[in-house]
């Protein structure tokens, strides 16, 4: 005897992205692993710019006058928010693999604290290398 495929119904075979809210956790867990794929990308470029110094003069020169277009240095300014996300997060986790900051307030909590933070050395960092250039 032959089995029939089962019919067909109007219904998803599972939860669908429009049936879900975005949540603020969620969030910080898609940008944590964006901000991961952002920095292997920005690795890349850092080493084009360290092989250039080991090229020559005139590599190196090249190089910086990429780094002078604005485009570059604002893709440079997020690589480094990516950084710095990426590593106040990571503290973040370490403080959860400890058992620390389960509590749903908590995890709230530390990711304000989290996004805070990255801002505020960025912009530290940002106004400490724009003071030489």
């Amino acid at each position: 005897k032959m089995l029939k495929p089962p019919k067909s119904t109007a219904q998803p075979l599972s939860p669908h992205l429009t049936i879900y809210r975005i949540q603020l956790t969620s969030l910080f867990s898609i940008f944590h692993r964006l901000s991961g794929i952002f920095l292997s990308v920005g690795s890349l470029i850092f080493v084009y710019w360290i092989w250039s110094l080991a090229a020559g003069a005139q590599s190196y020169i090249q190089m910086q006058s990429i780094f002078q277009l604005w485009i570059v240095k604002l893709l440079l300014f997020f690589w480094t928010f990516a950084f710095f996300y990426h590593l106040v997060n990571g503290i973040r986790h370490l403080f959860w693999d400890f058992g620390k900051g389960y509590h749903l307030t908590h995890i709230y909590y530390s990711g304000y604290i989290t996004l805070f933070l990255s801002i505020v050395i960025t912009c530290l960092m940002w106004g400490h290398i724009l003071k030489y250039f």
